[in-house]
Formats: C-alpha cells, sequence, structure tokens
C-alpha cells in the first residue's frame, strides 16, 4: 500500500501490569507487524502513566474516559509539534500539573514536558511490590490552610498518617521533634519544669551572648545535651561541614515541646494519599498532552515556539545559561534496599544524628501508608555536595545566594512571556501545600 505511516507504537502496559504479566502483547504484534511492513517501531514512544480499567468491561463512551490522560508521549518522535499551544509547560512536578489543571478547565491548550521519564517531579512514587515508594525521599502533606487540604482532595483520599520520627544517637532512641518524650529519655526526668530547668542552667553556663556560628546559635537555644545528641551530627551530614564553620542564621529557632507530643507538625491537616502521590498528578494531567524524556533547550531548538507563554519551573539560572553566576543547592543520593522481613526499622522515618554513621536518615516506605506486605522496602538518605549537572534539592538560600537570585529574578521580570514558578524556578523551599497555593496564586495573577 502507498506508505503514509512511517511508525508502529504498540499501546503500552502500565509497569505494575507489565511486572505482573511479564510480556506485551501489543509490542509482540507490533514487532511482527514492523518485521513483514519494514515500517519501524518503537516501543519506547509512548509509556502509560496511569493504570486503567479493562476496556472489554466498558461500553463506547467509558472507554473514551477510561484512557483519557493515560498515556505520555517519551519523546518527540518526529521532530515536531503540529498544534499551537497557550502554555508550554517545562516540568511535571506539582506546580507544574496544579497550572496545567486549571488552565486546561479554563479551556486553555497546555503542553507540559519533563527531562524525566516519568510525571510528578520529585514527589513520584514508585509502586513496588505493592509498596508506593518516594523515590525522591518522603513526602508528608500537611496544611493548615483549608482551602490548600479541600483542593488535594479533589485528587485523592488522605489516611491519617502521622509524621512522628525517631532519631537514632549511637544506640539510643529519641522522639522528634524535641519534646517530653525526647527529655524524660534523655534525663530521666518527667515534668515540663525538670526540663525547662535542665535547658536554662546549661544555655547560662555557655555563657553565650552573640552566637559567631551556627554551633554557638544551637547551644544557646537548646543546650549541649540536645545540640550534642540530636542536632550537630545530622546537621554536619546534611552540609557537609563543622557546625563551627556554618552560619548563625541557618537556625533562627529551635521549637522545644514542653508537652508529651510527638506529632511532628503543627498543622490542621495532615496525611499520606493512599495509593502514593503520582496518581494526584495523573488526574490532574487528564486532558494535557505529555512529553517525557524532553529536554527544553533541545525540545525549544527543534520546534521553535509552540505556544503563546512558557511556564518555567525549572532552574532559573540554567534558563539563562547561567550567565550571571551559578546558583548553590544541596543534593541528595538515595540507596533504595529490599528486605524479606515485615518491618525493618518499625517507624517511616529514623534520623540518625551521629556523624559517623554516613547516611542522614532511613525511610521505611511502607509505614506510610500502614502496609502489611511480607517484604519491606528502605531508601538511605545521603546527603551531598552539589554541583553543576547534579540533581538540585535544597537552595542554598544565603546572602550571596539571595543576591545572585535577585539578579536572576529582575530578569525574569523582564519576560513578556515566560513565567518562572516552583523551588527551582523561585530558588526557593517550599512545603507541598505552599507549592498548591503558589500555583493557584500565580494562576489568578494571570486571569
Amino acid at each position: 500500500w502507498e506508505r503514509k505511516i512511517t511508525l508502529i507504537v504498540p499501546v503500552p502496559l502500565h509497569s505494575r501490569r507489565k511486572r505482573k504479566r511479564g510480556f506485551n502483547q501489543a509490542e509482540i504484534v507490533a514487532k511482527v507487524l514492523s518485521e513483514n511492513t519494514g515500517i519501524a517501531m518503537d516501543a519506547g514512544a509512548v509509556k502509560r502513566i496511569k493504570a486503567t480499567s479493562p476496556q472489554k468491561e466498558l461500553g463506547d463512551k467509558g472507554r473514551k474516559r477510561n484512557i483519557r490522560g493515560a498515556f505520555a508521549v517519551q519523546k518527540n518522535v518526529k521532530g515536531e509539534i503540529m498544534k499551537k499551544y497557550d502554555y508550554l509547560i517545562v516540568g511535571a512536578g506539582l506546580f507544574g500539573a496544579v497550572f496545567a489543571h486549571e488552565m486546561t478547565k479554563e479551556g486553555k491548550k497546555c503542553l507540559v514536558i519533563d527531562k524525566r521519564d516519568h510525571i510528578a517531579g520529585n514527589i513520584y512514587c514508585e509502586n513496588v511490590e505493592g509498596i508506593n515508594v518516594h523515590k525522591y525521599g518522603a513526602h508528608i502533606f500537611h496544611t493548615s490552610d483549608k482551602v490548600v487540604w479541600e483542593y488535594i482532595n479533589q485528587f485523592a483520599e488522605f489516611n491519617n498518617y502521622i509524621n512522628s520520627p525517631i532519631a537514632r544517637y549511637k544506640d539510643e532512641l529519641y522522639n522528634l521533634p524535641f519534646n517530653m518524650n525526647t527529655f524524660s529519655k534523655m534525663w530521666g526526668i518527667v515534668t515540663p519544669q525538670e526540663a525547662k530547668d535542665i535547658i536554662q542552667l546549661q544555655i547560662a553556663d555557655l555563657n553565650i551572648t552573640e552566637p559567631k556560628n551556627l554551633e554557638e546559635q544551637a547551644l544557646s537555644l537548646v543546650g549541649r545535651d540536645v545540640y550534642e545528641k540530636l542536632i550537630k551530627g545530622y546537621t554536619e551530614k546534611q552540609w557537609g561541614r563543622d557546625c563551627k564553620d556554618l552560619p548563625a542564621f541557618i537556625i533562627k529557632r529551635l521549637p522545644l515541646r514542653f508537652t508529651y507530643d510527638n506529632n511532628y507538625f503543627n498543622d490542621r491537616y495532615q496525611g499520606i494519599p493512599i495509593g502514593g502521590y503520582t496518581a494526584i498528578i495523573e488526574k490532574m494531567l487528564e486532558g494535557t498532552e505529555v512529553l517525557l524524556n524532553t529536554d527544553y533547550k533541545e525540545f525549544t531548538a527543534k520546534n521553535g515556539q509552540v505556544a503563546d507563554k512558557v511556564l518555567y519551573t525549572g532552574m532559573i539560572d540554567e534558563y539563562y545559561d547561567y550567565k550571571l553566576g551559578v546558583l548553590e543547592y544541596r543534593s541528595v543520593r538515595f540507596e533504595q534496599e529490599r528486605y524479606e522481613m515485615e518491618n525493618y526499622q518499625g517507624n517511616a522515618v529514623v534520623n540518625y544524628t551521629d556523624r559517623e554513621v554516613p547516611y542522614t536518615r532511613i525511610i521505611e516506605h511502607k509505614h506510610f501508608e500502614y502496609g502489611k506486605q511480607p517484604v519491606t522496602i528502605i531508601s538511605k538518605e545521603y546527603s551531598s555536595e552539589w554541583h553543576k549537572g547534579d540533581e538540585p534539592y535544597y537552595p542554598v538560600n544565603n546572602e550571596k545566594n539571595n543576591l545572585l537570585y535577585e539578579k536572576y529574578r529582575q530578569l525574569a521580570e523582564s519576560e513578556n512571556n515566560v513565567i518562572f514558578g516552583g523551588r527551582l524556578g523561585n530558588y526557593k523551599y517550599y512545603d507541598m501545600d505552599k507549592v498548591i497555593e503558589a500555583a493557584l496564586d500565580k494562576i489568578e495573577e494571570l486571569k
């Protein structure tokens, strides 16, 4: 026949389904068809990003609804985009997904691209043997903003998980945040006044009036025992340097609770989405085209201007080719391990606060959703120096970097068709509720 078809793409299975079945029948058929027609076959061009119900159980309308938003293009196969969009959204994380969802509701055409091979950014969860693994570190949703809480609950049902981390110092275990359970274990006392007296006596003995570094600042706030056992080693691992060499402003305050309360957060609402965070982003991106494994600079070089406006959630200095200088970050490395046991450490989050243990904490993911699987998955977190090209996690918001960011922000202000948002675009650490709030505020500003 007249060869108008240039590529055969098999319908992909969701990763969980493929692991269970072991093969994709569509891929086998496509391969045979490719061999018999000479037309190229690319099994990696499209990825199923949402698990769906079997189509055979549904009618015509149900089938269309079922697969809406279920697939993402993994790469720009032909090197060209056929449509014109209102917004090109760079980054399929939480900020970009909220923006895409709301703009699509407003009737705008959006194209979302991401350089990773998955959606959801740093809140991405991978299902491993029934356990939702937080691939880029623990994410516990918490907020006191009722509007934000109701907004996120459109996309998932949340459980009643309360973040109550444990600190391990050598062979001693302490509750976090610093509260009466912590002080009772540390000093063998039972009343709040006893704890206050010990802390005040230790602070007075140190006689620090003007802290010159982080160590002196922490000592002047909590005394020697809490600092030595629960702050010093952990902080030095996080920053990669001695506390005496870190500026005092990094720790503005260290909350001490004189109640027996292990709830780390003070927020009114808290929990983990049942089924993980990726499903939330899948729902937000329903009806929006998504391209994965797609670098913004390479994409625009090939395709030119495909949208009226760009929402850029990547690193603002990278957008400008670092022409004013490089903003600094801290990075994190994760080591994932699987154990043939039901329970590894008895808690989702255990911080290791002595300097000699190289990792900062261990996350046991099943506990976020009260899992009872016969196996468990843990992640060890190692804080590391960031170098250009590494994955950026935490902005280093010291005076030097803040001044540099302000120069980039002024550059961004002059852009007519580019909007910067999110943690990297705004060079600011955000909790998840603040990301949603910032995205919704930006949308209102653009209306």
